[in-house]
């Protein structure tokens, strides 16, 4: 059997070889590749392979109709919209996702913007650098705040138990909420979380339902010194909704991760010139630890597939 990484797992050179190792030994073949997002680069990678390995980078209808022995996409990632599922599923070809790596990753970032923006992290530091005062620009505590959390499964739920060690007050929108979850969170609707929450946080998938879930109208529905971060998908909130609302003052900030394409970004998109507003380039799944268990999960993706035993099924 092929097996044919398309982009880097970020991982050690070496462990890296430790799990190719392992394959070779059962008498597979696995070939490793740089990211390139080039169709007709990627079809000649992988043309012939019966396993496709990759991590965030899209994968068209387009490659996989032209690799005629694919059997098995292996998605080191957690989302997978960046997956052309419909010509997967028209193949018969599985897909399996490696959901749960950056679970402690995301919820930890995220509560880093949530104190970052709640101190002033960033004007604090540039003022500081400048000689000069933290006059006004007094910061406020996590602890007391209302936090309303939008997609409550693993990721939502880690952060819920973060800011709950906090002394903060957790209410949450899901559309499917788990009967498990901790019993400090109330769920209430997504308009009410809007209207009650200090910081609004989300963590859903990318559907038809969500994108742009966050538009103009929901947000004029939060308080004035409430935050908004999006550690989710980009496309779930409407960024120039957002940065006109940051510009207006109509809230009081935001922390963005994720945003409608991967970076690098246009240096004029508007989030990036918006006030008071923390972006990072797509970091809150990377961490050292978990990209090594991102690979774990994946290469166990793998050689359950090849027993017959599939696990972290999407298809």
């Amino acid at each position: 059997m092929k097996i044919v990484l398309l982009e880097s797992l970020a991982i050690p050179d070496t462990l890296l070889a430790s799990y190719a190792n392992i394959l070779s030994a059962q008498g597979h073949e696995f070939c490793a590749y740089p990211k390139d997002t080039n169709e007709d680069t990627q079809i000649a990678h992988a043309k012939d392979a019966d396993v496709i390995m990759l991590a965030n980078m899209p994968l068209s209808a387009k490659v996989i109709e032209n690799c005629p022995n694919l059997k098995f996409i292996d998605v080191a990632f957690t989302g997978v919209d960046h997956v052309a599922l419909d010509a997967a599923k028209a193949r018969n070809i599985a897909v399996s996702n490696a959901s749960g790596y950056a679970n402690v990753s995301v919820a930890e970032l995220t509560l880093c913007m949530m104190l970052s923006l709640l101190r002033n992290v960033p004007q604090v530091d540039a003022r500081c650098r400048n000689g000069q005062t933290k006059e006004g620009l007094v910061g406020r505590e996590l602890k007391g705040k209302t936090v309303g959390i939008v997609g409550t499964g693993a990721i939502g739920i880690e952060v819920a138990k973060l800011c709950h060690a906090f002394g903060c007050e957790i209410i949450g929108y899901d559309g499917f909420p788990k009967k498990d979850a901790p019993d400090y969170i109330t769920y209430t609707s997504l308009e009410e979380l809007l209207e009650r929450s200090d910081i609004v946080t989300l963590h859903c998938p990318l559907n038809d339902s969500s994108r742009n879930l966050i538009n103009k109208e929901r947000i004029g529905l939060m308080k004035s010194r409430s935050y908004l971060i999006n550690a989710a998908r980009g496309p779930v909130v409407d960024s120039q909704a957002l940065a006109d609302a940051l510009n207006n003052e109509q809230i009081a900030g935001a922390g963005i991760d994720v945003f409608e394409i991967e970076p690098p970004l246009d240096t004029a998109h508007p989030l990036l010139s918006a006030k008071n507003i923390i972006v990072t380039p797509h970091i809150a799944f990377a961490s050292d630890e978990s990209m090594k268990l991102r690979a774990d999960i994946v290469f166990d993706n793998l050689h359950s597939w090849i027993k017959g035993k599939q696990i972290n099924t999407i298809i």
